[in-house]
């Protein structure tokens, strides 16, 4: 028998009018080095979660560590260096997730008592060094705010099950509140709607219609009860009564699919193909399921797809730019954080 023993966490000894109020930004991860090792070791610790692949078995085991951390992590390695912010040596999800969170600090500054920080679901900075930090600053209050508008068991779940991971090693715990899905917040469907009519006025053409991709996720999850997929449809709903657009014009699809079963469809790389074989030759793409640009918007939508897409017979492609750190995107977050955190600033 194994026995854990628990961390010794003392609370800041502070007055209680001195204790301050934690705010966690959680995205999801990325490799801290843009060569092979980096993206093993992330891809290791993302794919070993029961949260992504449910069936966490032999069979899965043998097929993760004897084929697919022998050959992916080299070639995915090749895909980040295409996005790699260079001047920072980190991904892009890394440098935004960190002005999202240095923006949101500036305008809580008013608030003294508010602390601010960031981390990563995989990869660093990690979740478990998030929550120590906000605690040595003073806090005993943490608000987790998971950076993904949509709720799914193998996004906002899983952020969860780390947070109380590292609480149950915890003599002292501060106090959580989780933010809720904002997948059809006012705030968060006017952003988008005013960063897609932003967009496409500053474009050379007009496209013929609009695809909203969102990543995607195996179909058995949504059978079980996942209701990641509803989410997915209530925001492009929302999202084509703002615009003013119908299911011909505004097309919701997902990216992003992986290994061989069944995924929510339809496949944004089909839909890309098939669109412009029939004639389709102007498109734009949003992906209103990520807060950040990462690798599956910067090297998958805007370099993979548009490839797809030109090489059928397209022939103008744009990618719209997710919500990342705009005015529109932080007014997002400081309105979800501001109403979460009513009754304790």
């Amino acid at each position: 028998m194994t026995i854990v023993t628990p961390i010794e966490t003392t609370k800041p000894a502070l007055p209680p009018a001195q204790l301050r109020v934690g705010v966690l930004l959680v995205n999801l991860g990325t490799p801290d080095t843009a060569d092979a090792p980096g993206v093993r070791v992330y891809l290791k610790e993302f794919l070993s979660d029961a949260r992504v692949i449910e069936d966490q078995g032999l069979i899965w085991k043998l097929v993760l560590n004897g084929i697919i951390l022998r050959t992916r992590p080299r070639a995915k390695a090749r895909d980040y260096l295409k996005i790699w912010n260079t001047e920072k040596n980190e991904s892009p999800l890394k440098t935004i997730t960190r002005s999202q969170s240095d923006k949101l600090a500036a305008a809580l500054s008013d608030r003294p008592h508010v602390v601010v920080d960031w981390a990563m679901r995989y990869g660093n900075p990690s979740i478990q060094s998030g929550i120590d930090g906000l605690i040595a600053r003073g806090c005993d209050r943490i608000l987790i705010v998971p950076l993904y508008p949509q709720y799914s068991a193998s996004t906002s779940a899983t952020v969860c099950d780390e947070v109380f991971r590292v609480l149950a090693r915890m003599r002292a715990q501060p106090t959580i509140r989780v933010t809720p899905p904002y997948y059809v917040d006012e705030a968060y469907i006017e952003a988008l709607a005013t960063s897609i009519e932003t967009h496409l006025a500053s474009l050379s053409f007009k496209p013929e219609l609009i695809v909203a991709s969102f990543h995607g996720m195996p179909k058995s999850y949504v059978d079980k009860g996942d209701p990641y997929q509803s989410h997915c449809v209530a925001t492009t709903e929302a999202l084509r009564r703002r615009l003013g657009m119908d299911e011909t014009k505004l097309l919701l699809t997902f990216q992003s699919r992986f290994g061989f079963s069944e995924w929510l469809q339809p496949y944004t790389d089909k839909t890309m193909e098939r669109l412009a074989k029939e004639g389709v030759r102007r498109i734009a793409v949003v992906t209103p399921g990520f807060s950040a640009d990462c690798l599956e918007t910067l090297e998958e939508i805007a370099q993979e797809n548009a490839e797809i897409f030109e090489e059928n017979g397209g022939e103008h492609f744009a990618a719209i730019p997710c919500l990342n750190d705009s005015d529109p995107g932080m007014d997002v977050i400081r309105t979800l954080v501001l109403r979460e955190l009513q009754g304790w600033i």
